[in-house]
């Protein structure tokens, strides 16, 4: 594709795209009952915050020595969490993650904390982001910047040799990032394609403590995988800018460095989980159940050449899925969200620590809640209230009827922020094809109803609407199709078919 063009045009039809998009966002964020912009009341608490907490006493460890690293996107700022390995006997490892003490500067009932309870979460755009928390916090006196001494709470976990928990502990401890990574350029130097940055290569020991930890991180993926954790490839765009202009449409990659983030946190959430439980207070737990519309799953198997049991089994789920990925990699981000979809989405509930727990479905794991992202979502925030309460020696700050409803509030006001990150990916994409009007795409058909049929074309990677075909089409058929309108503010891409 002709970038330069691309670029010419669009600087001709909007003189700034991320203005036109951010304009957009701002505009859907409020139909969703969502909030862009931060109160008065919260400027006012913000001029009286000057620096980043820094407490002392015994039941704050000193870890600020330890290789601590961060790894995250390249762009990202709001650093949530650090990691590091330590030494242990044998074969058997030591592995910490550390996470943002928000509440140190956070307290509830404050007007920061009752913004960030209305939109729960921080929406990101390529456009704009809408932080939780307002950027002097979140992304600098909340935030796990390197070189900064801050406040954490810290989840140790002892894993066996082939990746068993053995036992784990949670504290307060004082800390320091010793240098930020990037997703892609470790996930690159992982997998022996590129040197590792220069920036990390001043911290002592640091290839052999990555090597570590993404040793520790494939074992815990493969046990997970075991006990049928679903592997998904989601299609999930992202606009790319240089200056205020959309340069190119990509699909991020899930790599390894990625997969190393997300195994570790997945095992501190569930030691969270059960932390919280083992102290017999009531906490707010992420779930996603057995599938309701197992039933649809299991007709879609059969229509895909496999045959899955009557009852929801997530070991049987996934063996479909890792065979459909190996035969067609090209079809299987289609095959995953429609999967995805009838799962249903996750949701936020209140459990007894005496219950058995729901636990999540996709990920195979029965003790499971959100705790590792305090600066982008409140419910992250309550968790870590709760936690200090426990090793305060004090009641909940919450009482079971509150926990409730920001349970459920919670994840009404998730599913709206992701609805707006939908909406202007749509946008985004409508806008970068909007001077190819006319041009044709090679692409695959997604899906096929009543309502309509809709094309994914591969390069770039977007989604639209089929408007005109003399014959029907059928989900996975490869076609060739014609760009004939696109629509900014409302995301429509509409296509007519070539044959």
């Amino acid at each position: 594709m002709n970038h330069s063009r691309t670029v010419k045009y669009a600087t001709e039809t909007s003189k700034n795209q991320k203005q036109l998009l951010s304009r957009i966002a701002v505009g859907v964020m409020i139909v969703r009952g969502l909030e862009p912009e931060f109160p008065a009341a919260v400027d006012e608490q913000l001029i009286q915050i000057k620096e980043a907490p820094i407490e002392s006493g015994a039941e704050i460890k000193d870890l600020r020595d330890l290789p601590w690293c961060s790894l995250d996107n390249d762009d990202s700022r709001d650093l949530d969490q650090l990691t590091v390995t330590r030494k242990t006997h044998g074969d058997d490892y030591c592995l910490l993650v550390a996470i943002a003490d928000v509440d140190a500067l956070v307290k509830k009932d404050t007007p920061i904390d009752e913004h960030a309870l209305i939109n729960t979460r921080s929406v990101y755009t390529s456009a704009r982001i809408f932080p939780m928390l307002p950027l002097k916090l979140s992304t600098d006196l909340t935030s796990l910047n390197p070189d900064e001494d801050r406040l954490a709470m810290v989840c140790e976990m002892h894993f066996s040799s082939a990746g068993h928990l053995k036992s784990s502990a949670i504290y307060r401890a004082l800390v320091r990032n010793h240098v930020q990574l990037a997703y892609d350029a470790t996930s690159d130097w992982l997998e022996g394609q590129a040197q590792l940055p220069t920036a990390a290569l001043r911290v002592k020991d640091i290839e052999s403590q990555l090597k570590v930890q993404d040793a520790l991180a494939q074992k815990l993926k493969v046990l997970r995988h075991e006990r049928g954790s679903l592997e998904f490839d989601i299609f999930q765009p992202r606009a790319n800018f240089v200056g205020d202009e959309i340069v190119e449409i990509t699909q991020q990659p899930h790599n390894r460095a990625r997969q190393l983030i997300e195994e570790f946190m997945i095992a501190t959430n569930g030691c969270t989980s059960r932390f919280l439980a083992a102290a017999g207070i009531y906490s707010l737990r992420r779930v996603v159940r057995s599938p309701e519309r197992w039933l649809r799953i299991v007709k879609v198997a059969h229509e895909n050449g496999y045959q899955l049991p009557q009852e929801p089994d997530a070991l049987a789920l996934e063996a479909f899925l890792a065979l459909k990925h190996k035969e067609d990699p090209v079809r299987f981000p289609d095959l995953s969200l429609l999967i995805v979809k009838l799962m249903g989405s996750g949701e936020y509930i209140v459990e007894k620590p005496s219950n058995h727990p729901v636990g999540h479905f996709g990920l195979a794991v029965s003790d499971y809640m959100h705790s590792t992202a305090p600066n982008r979502r409140y419910p992250d925030l309550i968790t870590m209230r709760l936690i200090k309460s426990i090793l305060a020696h004090e009641p909940p700050p919450y009482s079971v009827k509150e926990l409730q409803d920001l349970a459920a509030h919670c994840t009404m006001q998730e599913d709206a922020s992701k609805k707006v990150e939908r909406q202007l990916r749509k946008s985004e994409a409508a806008l970068w094809l909007r001077p190819w009007i006319g041009q044709y795409f090679n692409g695959i058909v997604t899906g096929a109803n009543e309502k309509g049929t809709w094309i994914r074309i591969f390069e770039p990677p977007v989604e639209g609407r089929l408007l005109e075909s003399p014959i029907d089409h059928t989900v996975g058929q490869l076609i060739r199709v014609k760009l004939i309108s696109t629509h900014v503010e409302r995301g429509f891409i509409d296509f007519a078919s070539n044959e």
